[in-house]
């Protein structure tokens, strides 16, 4: 999705199984009906305000302006490179004055272009993803746009001495900017958790999205006050919205070098570098601490006989199961294939053994849904105790290992500690 969800990538030298994988109809039945809700609701709305809007040639330039400055800015982002894991823009600083400006039928129409554009010129995805993303957008801002013209019946005719001293309106201005961020996260986040189980916080919002939710409304904001006092004041605005989201880019790019592209985790690298320094803050505080070990059993069945998108599909739902029941401080990370790391800091044999049981209970009642069945999967864990069973990194994963094989050897779906050495 726009707002937070990863793309579905196919495996590499992965041969197309049909395009049924990759339409709405291999979705969910929920997502199914939750899509071509909102998509019909749009329709709806878009005949309704062609049919009853009157259009004049300064509201159509407005719109081609603002219009313009989203695509500059999607063509910024294509220069720059925008892979999957970087899911945010600042399109909606461009959405938001079109939406309170002008007629409401404009709010409408203002994501299909950008949105076009984004999916041939920067990343395509799924068709029925860009849809939902288009018509939330669109009926966000129809709903910011409604309420804000009982306002300010006519933003830009007349007198735009309201923009800087009529309190009031401004209020209103804010109070639909937020309007239209919290509808546009509510009907994303349905879609979310109509795919994926966890709390809805996780769905709509985190401190880092909430945080670039305020920056895309203070600048939507500030550009529709340039936007009446003056269209020509565009061309002061863009230079820096343009540098605001290269450097968003940028961030994001670099937090997409640490993460797997498929499951949002730690990759093996970056994992081992965090528990390199949790392993030295243990020495130094003499604290306990874990490490587990996480391979999902008989995976390569899932691959012959589903596909490797359904097992991509897994790899991810058993991902967000883990950091759903891990804390914040835990550090998880994918180490490739379909093995899992997970660091917990404090915790002793008794503790980690207790997560690990949990994590392993709790896959276990994962389905994932394909075309005509659901997959589920189960796992198993080799637990390994910081000075029990090693002194460093390597020597803690070695043991873990040892205790992972273990499980599998043992029966699998199972949670081992390295085998106890009888002393000779």
């Amino acid at each position: 999705m726009h707002r937070s969800a990863a793309d579905e990538h196919r495996h590499e030298g992965e041969p197309a199984r049909g395009p049924a994988r990759f339409s709405l109809l291999a979705q969910s039945l929920p997502l199914v009906a939750y899509v071509l809700a909102v998509v019909v609701a749009y329709v709806v709305a878009v005949v309704w305000q062609l049919a009853v809007t009157e259009y004049r040639l300064r509201d159509v330039s407005t719109f081609l302006a603002l219009a313009l400055c989203g695509a500059v800015c999607i063509e910024t982002s294509r220069r720059l490179g925008m892979p999957a894991g970087v899911a945010r823009d600042l399109l909606s600083a461009w959405w938001l004055p079109v939406a309170l400006l002008l007629p409401p039928v404009y709010a409408l129409l203002i994501p299909l272009p950008l949105q076009v554009l984004m999916h041939y010129r920067v990343r395509p995805t799924m068709a029925y993803r860009r849809v939902l993303v288009t018509a939330v957008t669109a009926l966000s801002g129809l709903a910011a746009s409604l309420v804000f013209h009982r306002v300010v019946a006519e933003p830009l005719a007349g007198d735009s001495a309201w923009v800087v001293e009529d309190r009031g309106a401004l209020l209103a201005a804010l109070g639909c900017a937020v309007l239209f961020t919290v509808l546009n996260t509510l009907l994303i986040g349905v879609a979310i958790r109509a795919v994926h189980e966890g709390r809805w916080r996780d769905a709509l919002w985190t401190r880092e999205t909430l945080m670039l939710d305020v920056v895309e409304l203070c600048l939507g904001l500030l550009i529709m006050i340039n936007c009446v006092i003056s269209p020509f004041l565009l061309l002061l605005v863009l230079p820096p919205v343009v540098l605001l989201q290269r450097s968003l880019m940028h961030q994001q790019l670099q937090a997409a070098a640490r993460t797997d592209a498929k499951t949002g985790l730690l990759n093996a690298g970056a994992w081992q570098r965090e528990a390199d320094i949790e392993i030295s803050r243990a020495e130094r505080s003499h604290e306990a601490l874990a490490i587990l070990l996480i391979d999902i059993d008989y995976f390569k069945r899932v691959n012959d006989t589903h596909g490797h998108l359904v097992g991509d599909q897994v790899l991810a739902s058993v991902a967000g199961t883990l950091c759903l029941q891990l804390r914040d401080y835990d550090i998880v990370g994918r180490f490739g294939g379909e093995e899992f790391a997970v660091l917990l800091p404090g915790a002793d044999t008794v503790e980690a053994c207790r997560v690990a049981e949990r994590l392993r209970a709790r896959v276990r009642r994962l389905a994932v849904p394909t075309e005509d069945t659901t997959v589920s999967v189960t796992i198993s864990i080799g637990v390994a105790l910081y000075r029990t069973h090693g002194q460093d990194l390597i020597e803690l994963l070695a043991s873990a290992d040892l205790a992972l094989y273990r499980a599998k050897q043992t029966g699998r779906d199972r949670v081992c500690l390295p085998a106890v050495r009888k002393s000779s």
